[in-house]
């Protein structure tokens, strides 16, 4: 891994994202007594910083292997953003749902052409209906967030904002599968300055924090939070990067991730998903340590049901 690899990444996957901007508010700063610089993936292609993983993880085939597809498994995001990237790039996505995903999600991934093949909603179901499907088609299997082309991809979030923010203090990511804290831990380590990087998780979905104090990946018990997309545990391939670059995980509580959705809706008048939530309810829980600090945040996505809204 190295610097020059990001940057050949970020040069591949530029002809298929936005450079999605980066936006203040001074009400928010007044509120968090810091300076708050909000990297806006919510208005990525499809919504989520997902794609860019997505479009470096097909990109990176070879033409041979493009010609057999790819398949993956995810309820939401990822399987939006393979089907998007791929129908940009030529190339056919097999997209294994549980039959639970919300219809939005569905009808997502069909606007984008992937062919969604249904299976029951367990992590073990969804492996072995991938594998099935891989070994019919000879697609290539791409992980949502424990891949490494999937990380390097998620990794140009981060660079994007330090090139627009070079001096920024820390920059704090949400912790679900671990792709995007990794991604960007990598971004922070290569193109920072003297910049910390943090995660931020619920409580209930704790089992980040647990594998640092731990050093092995943990499982979460429960998956009773609003963050949906943070209900996933890591991989063996962030989770080292995440132990070697991450400086800690700060725990949020229910009630302070959807308090700091709200305000972000209604103080700066843009649509995000709970999971988005969770970095800036830990600068609001955490103020001391920020005090006065430039922070910059990844609001990782906006795909949130809007019939469903938390508040």
């Amino acid at each position: 891994m190295n610097k020059e690899l990001l940057i050949r990444t970020h040069q591949r996957i530029k002809p298929f994202i936005h450079r999605t901007p980066v936006l203040t508010s001074q009400l928010l700063d007044d509120i968090a007594g810091c300076k708050v610089f909000f990297k806006c993936e919510n208005f990525q292609k499809m919504g989520a910083f997902k794609m860019r993983g997505a479009a470096n993880a097909i990109l990176s085939l070879s033409d041979e292997e493009r010609q057999n597809g790819v398949v993956t498994h995810s309820s939401g995001n990822f399987a939006q953003a393979v089907s998007l990237a791929a129908k940009k790039i030529g190339v056919k996505a097999y997209i294994v749902m549980p039959e639970n995903a919300s219809l939005a999600k569905k009808n997502g991934v069909k606007t984008y052409d992937g062919e969604i093949i249904e299976c029951e909603s367990t992590a073990e179901a969804r492996e072995f209906t991938a594998n099935k499907i891989q070994k019919e088609t000879k697609a290539s299997f791409l992980h949502p967030s424990n891949q490494d082309e999937v990380i390097y991809g998620n990794a140009t979030a981060a660079m994007e904002l330090l090139q627009d923010q070079p001096d920024l203090d820390v920059i704090l990511a949400p912790v679900g599968g671990g792709g995007l804290i990794a991604g960007t831990a990598l971004a922070v380590h290569y193109f920072g300055n003297h910049c910390k990087v943090i995660g931020a998780e619920p409580f209930e979905v704790d089992d980040a924090y647990r594998s640092l104090q731990s050093g092995k990946i943990e499982r979460n018990t429960t998956t009773n939070t609003v963050a949906d997309g943070l209900r996933t545990y890591l991989g063996d391939r962030n989770f080292p990067i995440i132990q070697k670059y991450v400086d800690r995980i700060i725990r949020v509580e229910e009630e302070e991730i959807i308090s700091a959705m709200k305000l972000i809706w209604e103080r700066m008048k843009i649509i995000i998903e709970p999971s988005c939530a969770v970095p800036f309810a830990a600068v609001l829980r955490e103020k001391e340590e920020f005090k006065s600090k430039k922070i910059g945040i990844i609001l990782s996505g906006g795909n949130v049901d809007v019939s469903k809204l938390p508040f």
